[in-house]
């Protein structure tokens, strides 16, 4: 967990704010000129005030003009201020409105870039939770300076400004008093309040984070019985959170009756000072009229600010994270100038490659070379952990190398664009994942914008037709979160169909057939002929009989190959190790079968 430190700052979040307001230029002037003006509209309404009073007091029944004058000038500023705050507010929601909109859309074409590592070591949940909080901190910001801090300022310099002219000991006090209550007030706030609230802030992430894991393994929790475990493991989380806030919130309490007393210490000094002023003959009635109204005008704004500052360093430390998105390298990122990716072959080799994963003491491939021909259909095979599922993510470039380079065709895959590298490689995992979508848009996501019979073409060659055409809504279905409303092996064939529809020219099947029967292995292994033709096709297998019709099979173990061949070529191989994997393997099947 992060310390609650000097991270969030406002000369950290400033720059970041400013440069969204003024993506809007136009919106934040006219903005930051109304708001200006109508806070001077209403400092002027207490001096208006005066001057009815004054008019009514010198007066004569007889000749109301002067008294009426003033009260129309009394009821029309009123009038303006009240037009000019809600000119603000419609300018405002159009400001807020579109930059929360980019905010959002750049913290999230920011994480979708981040490495597969960065996703694997960070909760879905938790992440959401950050990026909408700070679109959400944004929008509070904006509005806690806009009605608050920026006409607060405006009110506390004008008065202070005007009464130090014309009564420079009232002028002395109330800018004495407004100074002590800031340097309180934001002292209070930063150094004693804020940490609370960070500590508070990161344990809410943490319930969110909790809470998203244990309901996506809601099917592992139900198989396991383990309601009252994820029950006992969520109330840990929310106890430890709920202590940290109710202290956050207390410390925000006490805060509030430091900021009233100070604030009636400042309402007897404004209104003493104006009394004796009055006992002086330095002021009239209509002066202590508009020094009343002033004070109530400042107190209210002052407290507004113990609450606007409150309001600000909250939305500070929810805007970190965000910030933390924004500056956080990619890990895994396109160099500049990058090339697009140009596949006319698919020829694709490893060059004296060095890698090693993240916190391993030795690499797992060690000046490891390779060559795979266009258009060959190659399976890896070995022991779990021997590297075959780094290779392809490798070719991917999910990981940047220690060392050489792998080339297609030629081009140096670190020296292109990820996007154009991951258009030319199609990938069929072990275990897909489906998107909360309509069977028909899973199987599209590999070529946006395919026809509907392109679709059911793909459907039919990965055997998804069968089982979509019992279904009511057919293509239309569906799938659920993750794809959960289909078993395994319909997951993995919309998955192939999915490949097949996107017609890469370089294929990864990483134990595509492992969720399938014996039956839905068979059709798959046609339909996976029929999309190898013609394409650089790598195969990750543990079923050995997946990979025995293809050109090559390389037997891997401790990140190295061991064996290189056609099946035929390694069967004959007297103790080889692909030898043993196929006879161990044809074993245990006939155990099974006996049992």
């Amino acid at each position: 967990m992060k310390k609650p430190g000097n991270k969030a700052k406002v000369a950290r979040v400033l720059p970041f704010v400013t440069h969204y307001w003024l993506l809007s230029p136009k919106l934040f002037g006219t903005l930051l000129g109304v708001r200006i003006a109508s806070t001077l509209v209403d400092v002027s309404i207490p001096v208006a005030s005066g001057w009815l009073v004054d008019a009514i007091a010198s007066g004569v029944p007889e000749n109301p003009w002067p008294a009426i004058h003033a009260l129309a000038l009394f009821v029309a500023l009123g009038a303006l201020f009240q037009v000019s705050r809600q000119v603000v507010t419609f300018v405002l929601n159009r400001l807020s409105a579109r930059a929360i909109t980019t905010i959002g859309r750049d913290a999230f074409a920011k994480v979708q870039r981040f490495s597969s590592d960065w996703h694997a070591n960070s909760f879905a949940g938790a992440t959401v939770r950050k990026i909408t909080r700070g679109m959400t901190a944004f929008d509070t910001f904006t509005d806690t300076l806009m009605f608050g801090l920026v006409p607060a300022f405006v009110v506390v310099t004008g008065v202070t400004a005007v009464f130090a002219f014309r009564w420079p000991i009232l002028g002395l006090v109330v800018g004495v008093s407004i100074l002590v209550f800031l340097i309180v007030v934001v002292t209070l706030a930063v150094y004693w309040i804020r940490p609370a609230n960070v500590e508070a802030r990161e344990w809410d992430s943490k319930m969110s984070g909790v809470l998203a894991d244990s309901i996506t393994g809601n099917a592992v929790v139900k198989s396991f019985a383990a309601e009252g475990r994820e029950d006992a493991q969520f109330a840990d989380v929310a106890s430890n959170w709920e202590w940290r806030a109710v202290r956050s919130w207390d410390r925000s309490a006490v805060s509030g009756l430091v900021q009233a007393f100070l604030l009636i210490i400042l309402q007897i000094g404004m209104l003493g000072t104006g009394l004796w002023l009055w006992t002086q003959g330095r002021a009239t009635p209509g002066d202590i009229t508009s020094l009343i109204a002033t004070q109530f005008l400042i107190t209210g704004y002052l407290r507004d600010i113990a609450q606007h500052v409150r309001a600000l360093q909250r939305t500070i430390n929810d805007m970190d994270d965000v910030l933390d998105f924004r500056t956080a390298d990619l890990q895994v990122a396109d160099v500049p100038g990058a090339a697009t990716l140009a596949v006319s072959q698919g020829a694709l080799a490893f060059e004296h490659v060095t890698f090693r994963y993240k916190g391993a003491r030795e690499p797992l491939y060690s000046d490891f070379s390779l060559q795979i021909p266009a258009g060959q259909r190659v399976g890896l095979v070995g022991q779990s952990g021997a590297g075959k599922s780094t290779f392809v993510k490798l070719v991917q470039r999910l990981y940047d190398l220690e060392g050489g380079r792998i080339v297609i065709d030629g081009q140096d895959i670190a020296e292109v664009t990820q996007a154009s590298l991951r258009e030319a490689v199609g990938l069929v995992p072990q275990d897909p994942v489906l998107f909360h979508r309509s069977i028909g848009e899973n199987i599209a996501y590999g070529r946006p914008g395919a026809s509907e019979r392109e679709i059911v073409e793909a459907a039919k060659l990965a055997h998804v037709d069968e089982f979509v055409r019992e279904l009511p809504k057919g293509y239309a279905t569906l799938v659920g979160e993750r794809g959960v409303k289909l078993s395994g092996g319909e997951r993995q064939r919309v998955a192939i169909a999915r490949a097949i529809l996107a017609a890469t020219p370089i294929l990864i099947l990483d134990e595509a057939t492992s969720s399938l029967d014996s039956v839905s292995e068979t059709y798959i292994r046609e339909a996976m002929d029929r999309l190898a033709s013609g394409r650089t096709t790598i195969v990750i297998a543990h079923r050995l009989s997946t990979v025995q019709r293809l050109d090559r099979i390389l037997v891997f173990d401790k990140g190295r190959v061991a064996e290189d061949g056609t099946h035929a070529e390694l069967m004959r191989r007297e103790g080889g190790l692909y030898r043993r994997l196929v006879q161990t393997q044809s074993g245990a099947f006939l155990a099974e079968a006996a049992e």
